[in-house]
């Protein structure tokens, strides 16, 4: 693939990089290890401007290029933080903290990114400004909303800001775009079902939680089922109880939590209304009561299509039109780069990394991202650069 021979130059030293970063993954908005290393490759590879402390670990490094007077400015963004996972790839560089790792594919974004502004401070073939951004705490942490809090579009003017995330679903070095939604809306679900507690031989002297919870997940997925427009999308899933512990003791409480995820903010409405009335009601009828919390998380990751379009021309540029392929439907994972959609014009990209159909997926315990596509990413970073500020 037609790759951007300078950056191919550099392909050992990148990977280099994502494995020193895979090997000590950091959490959330602490990641001073990967910031400072950030922070320090950027002026090493003499950018004009390296800013710290953004979002606590934030960076931003500016390149301008050879003319930079034109007010011309796009911001460029990858996330660095990782999973609360423990690693299960036996790797020689596999994470060095146990519990936390790269299960998401960060470093390599991180690396891509960094891959891309040695290039583009190296040879400056484009009139304007280029921002590289990379952000802390997308995994929960709305990192890329609180940058956008601080003031990032202000210190940093740019008419558009790009994305773009590892996808090990589609094959390595293989692009796929979509205008309009590409990824959902969340929200979290936090019930608290209180009943009375009994022995477990005595079921009639108590109420019991764990029943109630079992008709509360089943009836909760008829919300999906019977109150949206069938035509719509949204998501409802409990994915933790945790009740008691004695296989013979009724106990007093269980606590239910889940998610939730839609595009359309009315199918977010449908879906917020619908768990609370379902899971009080399901209570009540048991003689239980249920406190219920539907917590709103990210809002749906939405591609502007004439961004979109430009995305789609950088990406063709690098793997060739084949390569570069229509996403049908948009996937109901969530990402926090909509808070930067949400306030500047800009599209979101995947890259596939796929080795095999057997490649575990992100979040997975064996995840470990593509080497291969490393020069892949940063020279769609470069690419989309030097087209959208063509000197």
């Amino acid at each position: 693939m037609p790759i951007i021979n300078r950056i191919a130059d550099f392909h050992e030293d990148m990977t280099a990089w994502r494995r020193d970063l895979h090997a000590h993954p950091e959490l959330g908005f602490d990641l001073p290890r990967t910031s400072a290393i950030v922070a320090e490759k950027l002026q090493s590879f003499g950018v004009d401007e390296v800013v710290t402390g953004i979002a606590k670990t934030g960076v931003v490094g500016v390149i301008h290029g050879r003319r930079s007077e034109t007010g011309r400015a796009i911001g460029l963004r990858a996330d660095m933080d990782a999973l609360p996972i423990l690693e299960e790839t036996g790797l020689p560089y596999a994470s060095a903290t146990p519990g936390l790792m790269h299960a998401c594919g960060h470093d390599g974004h991180t690396t891509m990114l960094l891959g891309a502004a040695r290039y583009l401070a190296e040879t400056r073939n484009f009139d304007g400004t280029v921002y590289v951004i990379f952000q802390p705490a997308e995994e929960g942490g709305g990192g890329g909303q609180v940058m956008v809090q601080e003031g990032l579009f202000e210190r940093f003017p740019m008419q558009q800001v790009y994305g773009m995330h590892n996808w090990p679903n589609i094959s390595a070095g293989t692009f796929t775009f979509r205008p309009g939604p590409i990824m959902a809306a969340t929200g979290r679900i936090y019930i608290t079902i209180t009943g009375r507690g009994a022995h477990g031989a005595k079921p009639n002297e108590g109420v019991d939680p764990i029943l109630v919870a079992s008709h509360i997940v089943t009836a909760l997925q008829s919300i999906v089922a019977r109150n949206m427009e069938p035509t719509e999308a949204g998501v409802i899933t409990i994915g933790h109880i945790s009740a008691g512990n004695a296989e013979n003791v009724i106990p007093e409480r269980a606590v239910m939590k889940g998610t939730a995820r839609w595009f359309s903010p009315e199918v977010g409405d449908v879906l917020e209304a619908g768990v609370h009335r379902i899971a009080t009601g399901v209570a009540a009828a048991f003689g239980a009561t249920a406190e219920v919390e539907f917590r709103r998380a990210y809002p749906a990751t939405i591609n502007d299509p004439e961004a979109t379009d430009l995305s789609y021309k950088a990406a063709a540029a690098v793997a060739g039109e084949a390569r570069v392929v229509p996403m049908e439907r948009p996937t109901m994972g969530a990402e926090d780069f909509s808070y930067m959609l949400n306030a500047k014009q800009g599209s979101y990209i995947l890259l596939g990394g796929g080795r095999s159909a057997d490649d575990p997926g992100v979040h997975h315990p064996r995840y470990d991202f593509n080497d291969d596509v490393l020069p892949v990413g940063a020279s769609y970073w470069a690419t989309l650069t030097e087209q959208l500020l063509r000197a």
